[in-house]
């Protein structure tokens, strides 16, 4: 079984926490860290902005990746959200298995 930390990013704490707790309560995510004060300079649409953001830091397991992007998707108002999923390498056995006791079905 693989384990992910994905990035999300939000227009503002808000939608952050609206995303964050539809996550955890739907088993997505076993933990959410939104982290404020980010700063995204990006191109858009032909051209670079620069827009205040946060961050969602959520973990996971690497089976729920679709589901937990479709959700993003339907909840998230930016036509392209960034959702991205990196690979734990190493991690402790504990915080692991409390992923596997809080993600999927019941």
């Amino acid at each position: 079984m693989g384990y992910l930390v994905v990035f999300i990013t939000c227009p503002d704490k808000e939608t952050g926490r609206r995303i964050a707790f539809g996550l955890v309560e739907n088993r997505l995510a076993a933990c959410v860290n939104i982290i404020p004060g980010l700063n995204s300079i990006y191109f858009w649409q032909g051209k670079i902005e620069d827009d205040s953001e946060v961050l969602l830091v959520v973990k996971t397991r690497q089976e729920l990746f679709e589901k937990l992007e479709k959700f993003v998707k339907e909840n998230h108002p930016y036509t392209v959200p960034e959702i991205i999923g990196m690979p734990v390498v190493k991690g402790s056995a504990e915080y692991l298995n409390w992923i596997d006791e809080t993600t999927g079905e019941r």
